[in-house]
């Protein structure tokens, strides 16, 4: 006969991280996000804080810990960039939300899935920003780009897979 087991996914497959990588690791990547296309301008295509927000938020698996992340590391971004002040916090705090949402029902520890979540994040994040930008403060000059949003999707998903393997090291269970 099957046991049935009472443990829920979540007790099973939350993880922690040490509060050094907790804080550094955001740190470096808006760093390097503000950094890297000054050295090399091809290099803007990348999103480096969006693929921490998408790994800390399906790692930890809790919608409220992602939100948090997500507004955090958008809002030093903004401090960052030109983009007016919050964009990306509200784009990275919902893309958190989702992420650690959908961490409970998918195998986010599988290299396709982890492929196809950062590469339909990112696609949301652009679409989130571009709404904000035209919708919401109303900038007619505003444009989508398709052909480029999914190039740049492709990018992140590029970069972020060996990141996961790399910040998955880090990862304590609680």
């Amino acid at each position: 006969m099957a046991e049935h087991s009472y443990t829920s996914r979540r007790e099973l497959d939350q993880y922690t991280f040490h509060p050094a990588v907790t804080l550094l690791t955001p740190l470096v990547l808006v760093l390097l996000q503000a950094v890297l296309p000054k050295v090399w301008p091809r290099l803007v295509i990348l999103d480096l804080p969006l693929i921490g927000v998408i790994f800390f938020a399906i790692a930890r698996r809790n919608p409220i810990a992602g939100t948090l992340t997500g507004t955090t590391i958008g809002l030093f971004q903004d401090g960052l960039t030109n983009l007016p002040f919050g964009i990306n916090g509200i784009a990275k705090s919902i893309i958190g939300y989702l992420a650690a949402s959908i961490g409970f029902t998918v195998d986010v520890e599988n290299v396709i899935n982890r492929m196809a979540l950062n590469f339909g994040f990112s696609l949301l994040q652009s679409g989130t920003i571009y709404g904000i930008m035209r919708w919401l403060l109303a900038d007619p000059t505003v444009r989508l780009h398709p052909l480029y949003e999914l190039l740049r999707a492709l990018c992140n998903t590029v970069v972020a897979v060996p990141l996961f393997f790399l910040l998955d090291r880090f990862k304590v269970r609680e």
